[in-house]
């Protein structure tokens, strides 16, 4: 049932696509155009074209790779030292949806002269966090994310839809599901493991447009599949909406008062394929040990996930979007969270379909623990890696459980009556410049093992100052006009 055209084709899993497999599939589909992919630090697929004209050329491609300006793709290289190779990773094939002359894409890894992986990559970084955790603990990092975006076009007026009440609504009250459908298939073809597609809550009409959220939510996988897939899903919807006139916004705030769009991202730890995070119904300590790493890093996290300044406009109380250091079970106004799991007796199916018998499936898998504070501006693959970092911190962190449950929430802590409870938990920062003084403060565990470069660090902490907005949403929280310039300034990050 697998619809990768590749997957099918080859009769195997794309883990073990070979040289020989991808020169057999381009051979035999007539494929013209090879086109080399990889990240640039601002977390968008780059594009190197081959025109395929003989084997012996596609050959030396797929052995050799090509080398490529690094200076262009990383403000952190030195020009004088700025040569890179792109090395194709085989698995990572699929076939360009968009082309009209038949072409094969390829994710590619960054390798400097010496032909070392690239230190400051951060589809490297995110390597080196999942093997020291794997190294450390015995653990790898499974990892998924939704992904929430607006469709925005000319508002027709028929059929409006109550504003913020989108929430799974269907067409004709959702004008664009079918270009979500239609970007859900794609990204299957593409290799991506899809969980579902829904219309989400923002829903409003403003000066004739009409801004529609949606969100694709992912399944859990490998973290480095899952930052790759939601970069190709990225691209897609992009592709799609320029391809039918339709503005796709990924920005963490759209307009004032309406939803902004975050990107929560689903974690679990595996051990010998078993899901490590419930036992029995309940949260392990191994799971709270973790969720104990993310709370304890989270201040720093941000500068990874929340990364201009828009995205602290989302970040703010009241609101869905967490500001406090807590977690909680299937609370959402929490930075962690526990969604619901399917621990009862299991009698649901059989009690909506009576000629059903019930059986014993083990639904453990299905649980995983939440980070909400992240959003579409977040350099993927440094994000993974750094709840990576948290994790592997909480795991090792000999006071993590009380930690931990000295920042459990079970209540609305939003309410009047909980106020004294909020006043106890610590916040997430207010400003792209708060992010860069709390990533200085914790970089030592981000570096530990040789992780995170110091290069990277400083490249991130010096992005962040420069948007000089320490006191921003304080100065312009009353001045419409002036958010509104600051949130088109960022319109297409990500």
């Amino acid at each position: 049932m697998n619809i990768n055209t590749l997957v099918t084709f080859l009769d195997k899993d794309a883990s073990q696509f070979t040289r020989a497999d991808l020169i057999k599939f381009i051979e035999a589909n007539a494929i013209r155009i090879l086109n080399f992919r990889y990240i640039g630090a601002d977390g968008r697929l780059k594009t190197l074209t081959f025109v395929i004209d003989n084997k012996k050329h596609l050959d030396a491609i797929l052995t050799a790779g090509e080398r490529v300006d690094g200076s262009s793709l990383f403000p952190f290289i030195d020009a004088q030292s700025s040569d890179l190779y792109v090395i194709p990773r085989y698995r990572t094939a699929f076939i360009n949806p968009f082309s009209e002359i038949p072409a094969l894409d390829i994710l590619c890894s960054y390798y400097d002269k010496d032909g070392s992986p690239l230190a400051i990559s951060p589809e490297n970084i995110l390597r080196k966090a999942q093997q020291t955790l794997q190294t450390r603990t015995g653990y790898t990092f499974h990892a998924m994310g939704e992904l929430e975006y607006y469709a925005i076009t000319d508002d027709n007026g028929l059929y409006k839809i109550e504003n913020q009440r989108g929430y799974h609504e269907s067409s004709p009250f959702i004008k664009w599901s079918a270009l979500r459908t239609e970007a859900m298939l794609l990204v299957a073809r593409c290799g991506g493991q899809l969980k579902y597609g829904h219309a989400e809550v923002g829903n409003f009409s403003l000066d004739g447009k009409l801004y529609e959220q949606n969100e694709l939510e992912f399944l859990p996988c490998d973290a480095e599949d899952a930052a790759n897939q939601l970069v190709i899903a990225k691209w897609i919807l992009r592709s799609l909406g320029n391809k039918y006139g339709v503005t796709i916004s990924f920005a963490p705030k759209i307009t004032i008062g309406k939803a902004g769009s975050g990107m929560h991202v689903h974690t679990k730890l595996v051990k010998d394929d078993k899901n490590c995070m419930s036992n029995d119904g309940k949260l392990t300590d191994t799971a709270k040990k973790a969720i104990a790493g993310y709370l304890s890093l989270a201040p720093s996290l941000t500068a990874f996930g929340n990364t201009n300044p828009t995205s602290y406009f989302r970040l703010v109380p009241h609101q869905e979007a967490p500001t406090n250091i807590c977690w909680g079970d299937r609370n959402r106004s929490v930075l962690v969270r526990v969604p619901l799991g399917w621990t009862g007796k299991m009698s649901m199916i059989q009690d909506s379909n009576p000629n059903e018998t019930i059986d014993n499936t083990d639904f453990s898998q299905k649980q995983t623990v939440e980070f909400r504070c992240s959003d579409n501006s977040a350099d993927i693959h440094l994000l993974f890696a750094g709840l990576m970092v948290a994790a592997r911190h909480g795991l090792e962190m000999p006071d993590a459980l009380e930690y931990a449950q000295q920042r459990y929430v079970d209540v609305n802590i939003f309410d009047d009556a909980n106020k004294h409870r909020t006043q106890t938990l610590e916040q997430l920062p207010v400003s792209c410049a708060d992010s860069a003084a709390q990533l200085l403060q914790q970089a030592e565990i981000y570096k530990q093992y040789n992780v995170f470069p110091q290069t990277i660090i400083d490249g991130v902490v010096k992005k962040l100052k420069s948007y000089n907005d320490a006191n921003l949403r304080n100065e312009i929280s009353d001045n419409e006009s002036k958010i509104i310039e600051i949130v088109n300034k960022y319109f297409h990050c990500g």
